[in-house]
């Protein structure tokens, strides 16, 4: 008899971005924010008495409630913390769907989504993009709970909210909309989440990209109070640590700074669009932090040269994919030096 679960001992793990280190590299390979968080998380760990972490943290996060339903205008019991949303991601397959359930996204998208469903031994539905990458209109009854990605990722596209909005009146599960990027995209489905007709909405947002907290593990959804309740029914006990609840406070209380980070990154990207495509690139519209672009030569190849240069982007092998790589907005001078090495490449 085997110790290991069967649906365990079958899946494949997700497997995540490269993690390198070396001497001035460029890292444009896991969308990380190239810029520090707010001031104001520095100054707030500052406080911290080391002595208090002797206590239990507040298991649900109270004061990061009350401000994530500030800056929204909603009310705290419609707010979720996580331990990133990747908990988040977690908890919902099991509050949502039944055992021998289906879960349903888009494929490609966000490959942590198949590796839950299997952990959950639940079914996948993955729905094909459309040729152009952008989201067909899933069917009412596609499976029993739907991820939809906006924007995108790894594909950078934006599906415009009122589309997503039309499905999930008509849909008959629950719809998690993950909005990792919605900082950097002109539009969002927040009023979807927060609106007093929602009945099986939630919308998960993450500070590791535009707040530049990857390295704390805070992620948060908005939906309505019944399915928001029953999240902290499966939740670990403790599953926010005492100091991510005063780093996320801390980042969350100076939305400016974030915003000013975001429009920063924008612009970089609009450069960069710009410069890849003078150069024969071809560059899908990104609403994030990162460009998936495909370029005038094997992708592969330009991977491994860039890596030989110790700059590093990602490449997702696939009929779909593997014509394209996926570029992280870094700083203007990070920028400037992947634009001089590709030069080199494309002569």
């Amino acid at each position: 008899m085997s110790l290991i679960c069967k649906h365990v001992e079958a899946l494949e793990g997700y497997t995540p971005g490269e993690q390198p280190r070396f001497e001035g590299m460029i890292k444009l390979n896991t969308n990380e924010n190239p810029y520090p968080p707010s001031p104001k998380v520095g100054e707030a760990l500052a406080t911290v008495d080391w002595q208090k972490l002797r206590l239990y943290p507040d298991p649900v996060c109270q004061q990061v409630r009350l401000q994530i339903a500030k800056n929204l205008n909603c009310d705290p019991e419609q707010v979720f913390v996580g331990n990133g949303s990747d908990e988040i991601l977690a908890l919902f397959t099991r509050a949502f769907v039944e055992v021998g359930g289906a879960i349903g996204y888009f494929d490609p998208t966000y490959s942590l989504y198949s590796v839950l469903a299997a952990i959950r031994d639940a079914k996948v539905k993955p729905l094909p993009l459309n040729d152009d990458f952008t989201c067909p209109m899933p069917p009412a009854d596609f499976a029993d709970a739907f991820i939809w990605t906006n924007p995108n990722a790894p594909t950078s596209v934006m599906a415009a909210p009122e589309t997503i909005a039309t499905f999930a009146k008509t849909f008959k599960g629950v719809v998690l909309i993950d909005e990792a990027y919605a900082d950097f995209a002109p539009a969002n489905c927040m009023a979807l989440a927060t609106a007093p007709d929602n009945q099986n909405t939630v919308v998960m947002r993450t500070l590791s990209k535009s707040f530049s907290l990857a390295g704390v593990r805070l992620g948060y959804c908005v939906g309505p109070k019944r399915l928001i309740e029953a999240l902290y029914k499966i939740k670990d006990s403790y599953n926010m640590d005492a100091l991510a609840q005063v780093i996320g406070l801390a980042a969350l209380s100076d939305l400016p700074y974030m915003q000013a980070n975001a429009q920063r990154i924008i612009d970089t990207r609009t450069a960069l669009t710009a410069a890849l495509e003078a150069r024969g690139w071809e560059v899908l519209p990104s609403a994030t932090n990162f460009l998936f672009a495909k370029p005038p030569v094997a992708a592969a190849e330009l991977f491994a040269a860039l890596r030989a240069e110790h700059i590093f982007v990602r490449y997702f092998p696939g009929p779909k994919t593997g014509a394209y790589l996926r570029i992280t907005i870094g700083t203007p001078e990070e920028v400037a030096r992947l634009l001089d090495v590709l030069a080199r490449y494309q002569a």
